[in-house]
């Protein structure tokens, strides 16, 4: 029988929050995009919520190893165990252990490291920050620096930095006919994706069939039952918003339909971790497999993991996190590999702050400021590290204070204005997407091909 949360859940609320952006009156016509995706493109943001511990993420190895572990002491990973990254500069680094499933794309040239990111309002030394240089407000608090990060405003801001590059790119047409919504999120709802103009869909993850529970085309009931339904739906109320709410939730399922007889068809051989992020890129991989069902030529995806503000049993704690995102991660860019997009999917993470150099009591960290992130796919520059490892000396040059806290070397505006010219986005239109670009000199890192 029809069930009436998994209804709500996929005509209201999930491949419909599409109906948040607009109508999808064009999508009626779905079938007949000749739409080339030939150019297709798409960034997919991993957030790890929390604040991760990139002290630990991505480690010295031929050179500062030795002051690592005098002041990492008990949670210093064992230089025997450590993944080496070398690098063309002659530098070694390397990665957590735990990151055995991914590092394969290191010598691939598909892996990149972006060390020592953050919120930023210009560039700030050590003594700049001591005698009160203008800094992001809020330093070092969770719920402001994860807005700062996926709105790209230091100070304060309500759109996301992926919204606006949709509200940039959807005045150009770039997925035109297509009313479906640029961004995606398979993680609930995400202020990295929304714009002025753009909203974007949420999408369940591990969900393979879609639309009303129980649909069988064989069944004389549930025929009648659907038609009824779908009869509904199509009733003349008088009243503007009833009629706009069924014409969202009778495209809503029928997209849902689309998309769920074409990933039932044609499944993805390639196989994910039955994790929580593991679920979420298998979801957006099945988005992106049905690309050209959607007409979309650029998409811009959000998916997430918990459970970083390893205050203690951070050691334990991190090698279960770091192993999901490894494993994830591998295994979403076997999928683009296999659908024969993995120079068009970019995947890139994201966190609200890293974590002070020197441990607390409990086997933990503290929240601090600038880290190390990854980006990955075949159109990135790996094999490399980018911007500036930091000093690991406590009060040294990068330390705000005097735990290792580092300031960091490369703002989130030059990190995510490098993916967005990658994206499509003209050099021109920039500072319309980061405002405080402009504060920069360096504005494309030249981690992307």
């Amino acid at each position: 029988m029809t069930s009436r949360r998994n209804f709500l859940r996929f005509g209201c609320c999930s491949v419909s929050a599409l109906t948040a952006a607009s109508q999808f009156s064009r999508l009626g016509a779905i079938n007949a995009f000749a739409q080339s995706t030939g150019d297709y493109k798409a960034l997919v943001c991993i957030f790890m919520f929390g604040g991760n511990d990139a002290n630990n993420t991505v480690l010295p190895y031929s050179t500062q190893y030795t002051q690592y572990a005098a002041v990492r002491g008990s949670l210093a990973i064992p230089q025997g165990q450590i993944l080496q990254c070398p690098t063309p500069s002659g530098v070694t680094y390397g990665l957590h252990p735990s990151f055995a499933a991914l590092h394969p794309l290191w010598a691939q040239k598909r892996l990149a490291i972006m060390a020592n990111v953050g919120m930023l309002v210009r560039p700030t030394t050590r003594q700049q920050y001591q005698t009160g240089g203008q800094v992001p407000s809020n330093l070092f608090s969770h719920s402001d620096q994860t807005s700062q990060w996926q709105t790209g405003m230091p100070l304060g801001g309500t759109t996301g930095w992926g919204g606006r590059i949709a509200d940039k790119l959807n005045q150009y047409g770039i997925n035109q006919p297509s009313s479906f919504p640029m961004g995606v999120s398979v993680s609930g709802g995400a202020l990295l994706l929304n714009g002025v103009n753009s909203k974007p869909a949420t999408v369940t993850p591990g969900q393979t069939s879609t639309g009303l529970e129980g649909t069988n085309p064989n069944s004389t009931a549930m025929v009648a039952r659907d038609l009824s339904v779908q009869q509904l739906l199509e009733m003349d109320s008088g009243l503007a918003l009833v009629q706009a709410a069924s014409a969202n939730t009778k495209e809503g399922i029928r997209i849902a339909q689309l998309i769920s007889q074409a990933t039932s068809t044609n499944p993805l051989a390639t196989q994910f971790p039955t994790t929580g992020l593991g679920n979420q890129l298998a979801q957006i991989a099945r988005l992106i497999q049905v690309r050209s069902l959607l007409g979309m030529r650029r998409q811009i995806f959000f998916a997430s993991i918990g459970g970083f503000d390893t205050h203690s049993n951070q050691l334990p704690d991190h090698i279960n996190l770091l192993t999901q995102v490894s494993d994830a991660m591998a295994a979403f860019h076997n999928a683009t590999v296999e659908l024969g997009v993995a120079n068009q999917v970019t995947t890139f993470t994201e966190s609200e702050f890293s974590r002070t150099f020197q441990p607390s009591q409990g086997a933990g960290t503290d929240h601090a400021w600038g880290g190390h992130h990854l980006v990955m796919g075949a159109a990135v520059k790996g094999g490399d590290l980018y911007g500036r490892f930091p000093t690991l000396a406590l009060q040294g040059p990068d330390d705000s204070g005097n735990r290792g806290n580092w300031i960091p070397a490369t703002s989130l505006d030059q990190y995510g204005a490098t993916l967005a010219l990658w994206f499509g986005v003209p050099q021109s239109d920039l500072l319309s997407v980061f405002p405080n670009l402009a504060n920069f000199t360096t504005q494309n890192l030249g981690f992307m091909l």
